[in-house]
């Protein structure tokens, strides 16, 4: 919906998923960090770091299940569809924009609109993180939530640790396109413009 050059991107599931998710993710983050500092480093209880983690986990793990049915419903999921037409020119060119153009007062190669919402760059890696690396973490979180799930060994290698390395290594490769993911929301008229669009709904074209 369009309507004063304004666009109404962020229905209120979808606004309300995204709340639970960044905050949940931020915990997730937090927790993982302390868990792996070691229970010693740690300024709260260990067991209660671990907790908190296992339940933030959980809340993210159903809070998934939101995201994937409210696509399946809505016409949300027209945004995470890509392309095979410029499949590799049309990011490039967008990463050029990031790099030099923004910078020399060029115009967005791909500019939002109705049919929009992602430019090409942003597509991709929304798909690489909400349809692989989140998958990824859940799948690996819920095996060492109960070990007894995982293979005892792959090539003479401890399944659990190798369930380990890949929890940690998805859950750091998210943890960094949170960082870039926060830098590109302040991309803006103003640095706060896209952050109150995801609470009020509307983006400003």
């Amino acid at each position: 919906m369009e309507t004063n050059n304004k666009i109404y991107f962020y229905p209120i599931w979808l606004r309300t998923w995204h709340g639970i998710n960044a905050l949940g993710i931020i915990l997730l983050i937090i927790t993982g960090l302390s868990m792996n500092s070691g229970a010693q480093s740690s300024f709260i209880n260990f067991k209660i770091i671990v907790n908190i983690h296992n339940i933030s986990g959980t809340i993210v793990t159903l809070n998934y299940l939101v995201f994937l049915i409210g696509n399946i419903l809505t016409s949300n999921s027209k945004f995470y569809r890509i392309k095979s037409k410029g499949f590799i020119k049309r990011p490039m060119k967008q990463a050029q924009y990031y790099i030099w153009g923004m910078f020399h007062g060029m115009k967005a190669p791909y500019p939002l609109s109705e049919k929009r919402k992602f430019n090409p760059l942003q597509k991709y890696f929304y798909v690489m993180v909400m349809f692989i690396a989140v998958p990824v973490v859940i799948i690996t979180g819920i095996g060492l939530l109960f070990p007894e799930t995982i293979l005892e060994s792959v090539y003479n290698i401890s399944g659990i640790l190798l369930t380990a390395v890949l929890h940690s290594a998805m859950g750091f490769f998210i943890s960094v396109f949170l960082v870039i993911h926060l830098y590109v929301a302040s991309i803006g008229k103003t640095p706060l413009e896209n952050f109150k669009s995801i609470i009020s709904g509307w983006h400003h074209i």
